[in-house]
């Protein structure tokens, strides 16, 4: 069966809103756990020979307010890559390990994936030895459960689906049960898709799917894969947009995207802060405005930009990056 095929047919069995409500056996209950939060700085040596990286620097963030050192800081530990192939390999052995850990611990795997060039980076999990349940990380794909971080509101066959990015490029060759696989509802209106996506997810917490922060007070997914853009924005969060400053909802929609198209969903700044892990993979020279400013040590409440604003209140925020995105950072 070709990819597209694969895809085409996976779009017709996956899971929306809608089907997942539908489901009257939930799945075994998964308890909330908390982790606790990690030093505010280290050093750390590459972990295989196979994927050289430059130090990694780890420190604590700036809270969006410019002050530093609180227990609830965000924690960025910076990778720097020598060939997008290096990134590969360490992205998908850094998403196998966390995989394995969250399945141990609770019994499921909750990722949210973006859309752009993270699914090409994300490309080695259809690989041996991750491809294979039990090796490379004890994978049990049967335990992933994938949502989306934010969506274009268009068909799922559509050139500009970020369903279609992900089916295409990874989800179509890897065996995660396809009523675990939590695409919007196409057919609704960008409001009534965001509106169905976050029912979508209070099902998933109810049904013991997804834990919840008991320091947010929102849904606390296991792992979190962002992009950036030039213009600092993540997910569907754009610079001086009124979305990133939602502090209630946990999906929220645009009609207005500065990038084509312009409909789409969203989860907010609170839910994804609330996440376990969050990776952000940037890489390129056009990315590099962006870093410096997410590095800086000087921080304004009133021009941050919203990969700034992305501040776990527990664990570690990853940037899996390559030396021309990092290559304003003198520091470094």
């Amino acid at each position: 069966m070709s990819t597209s095929a694969a895809a085409a047919s996976a779009a017709a069995a996956s899971s929306t809103c809608a089907t997942l409500l539908r489901r009257s056996s939930p799945p075994s209950r998964v308890p909330a756990n908390l982790r606790g939060s990690l030093p505010s700085r280290s050093l750390s040596s590459p972990s295989s020979s196979r994927a050289p990286v430059s130090p990694v620097y780890a420190a604590a963030s700036a809270s969006p307010d410019g002050s530093r050192g609180t227990a609830a800081a965000a924690r960025k530990k910076l990778l720097i890559f020598d060939a997008e192939e290096y990134l590969a390999e360490s992205l998908a052995k850094y998403t196998a390990r966390l995989s394995g850990e969250s399945v141990a611990e609770r019994g499921a795997f909750t990722v949210a994936l973006s859309g752009g060039s993270l699914i090409k980076a994300l490309r080695k999990l259809a690989e041996p030895p991750y491809l294979e349940a039990g090796g490379g990380g004890k994978r049990d794909w049967s335990k992933w459960h994938v949502l989306w971080v934010d969506e274009r509101v268009v068909p799922k066959d559509h050139a500009d689906s970020n369903y279609k990015l992900a089916m295409d490029g990874l989800l179509s060759k890897v065996p995660i049960p396809a009523s675990q696989i939590y695409g919007i509802n196409d057919a609704l209106s960008a409001e009534g898709a965001a509106d169905d996506y976050e029912t979508c997810l209070k099902q998933l917490v109810q049904d013991g799917v997804i834990a919840m922060s008991q320091v947010t007070g929102f849904p606390k997914l296991d792992l979190v894969l962002l992009g950036m853009g030039p213009d600092g924005h993540v997910a569907s969060l754009f610079p001086g947009h009124p979305i990133v400053n939602e502090k209630q909802k946990w999906v929220s929609y645009i009609k207005d995207s500065p990038k084509p198209p312009p409909e789409r969903i969203t989860f907010t700044l609170p839910l994804v802060n609330s996440s376990a892990h969050i990776a952000l993979v940037v890489t390129g020279a056009g990315k590099a405005g962006a870093v410096h400013k997410a590095f800086s040590e000087k921080k304004s409440s009133s021009d941050l930009l919203p990969v700034e604003m992305v501040s776990l209140q527990e664990g570690l925020i990853t940037w899996f990056t390559d030396k021309p995105a990092v290559s304003m950072l003198s520091s470094i």
